[in-house]
């Protein structure tokens, strides 16, 4: 039956969807500053999350800190935070309902035409 390799590959694509979302929820990189001063050695770059921020320096140390509060993000970050959790959570409820409502759709154009 056609139909249920077409669910299996829109769950599976939901799924990574999913993971994508999750991975770019935890990444510090989402607004990246670079401070380049008299010389190369002291470079910094500035990696703003909305979990975290990370200072990478051009030794290469960097180091991470968590927000201390909500109010420390900027407003654009705020809302990228709780539009990424939101988007989160609709996405297992949506995975979840496709998974059990798979049996219940059929394809009328992937199985055989009767006239």
């Amino acid at each position: 039956m056609p139909s249920a390799g077409f669910e299996i590959l829109g769950v599976t694509l939901a799924l990574l969807g999913w993971i994508s979302a999750i991975v770019s929820c935890a990444l510090p990189m989402w607004r990246v500053s670079a401070f380049i001063g008299v010389n190369i050695v002291t470079a910094q770059t500035i990696w703003e999350g909305i979990w975290m921020s990370c200072v990478v320096q051009s030794t290469g140390q960097m180091q991470c800190k968590v927000y201390d509060s909500m109010l420390a993000l900027s407003a654009d970050l705020q809302a990228a935070r709780a539009l990424t959790v939101i988007s989160i959570v609709l996405g297992v409820l949506g995975l979840l309902m496709s998974v059990m409502g798979a049996k219940c759709t059929n394809c009328p154009l992937c199985g055989p035409v009767s006239r």
